[in-house]
């Protein structure tokens, strides 16, 4: 592990570019989850460089600012039991 987050730190200082794999460790989520976000949507912004996905540190932080976990919901989605948001009050 700190292999990798050792990796997320170079990269954040020589580009702003991270790989899945980089962008899941430095947001904290499985490379699985990242990549299902990104297939239904909802996850950070990303962009293809070539074939290759790459993660903006600036848009994985503002992503991760705008999820913020609130107490009694981590258990749970982000976002999910809370009125107003197409489900159940």
């Amino acid at each position: 592990m700190d292999d990798e987050n050792e990796r997320a730190a170079r990269a954040k200082k020589g580009s702003p570019f991270l790989s899945t794999a980089q962008a899941a460790f430095y947001i904290g989520l499985s490379q699985r989850t990242l990549e299902k976000m990104r297939l239904k949507g909802g996850g950070p912004k990303f962009r293809k460089h070539g074939r290759y996905v790459r993660y903006h540190i600036d848009e994985l932080d503002g992503w991760s600012k705008g999820h913020p976990q609130h107490a009694g919901n981590e258990g749970g989605e982000a976002g999910s039991g809370q009125a107003g948001q197409g489900g159940r009050s």
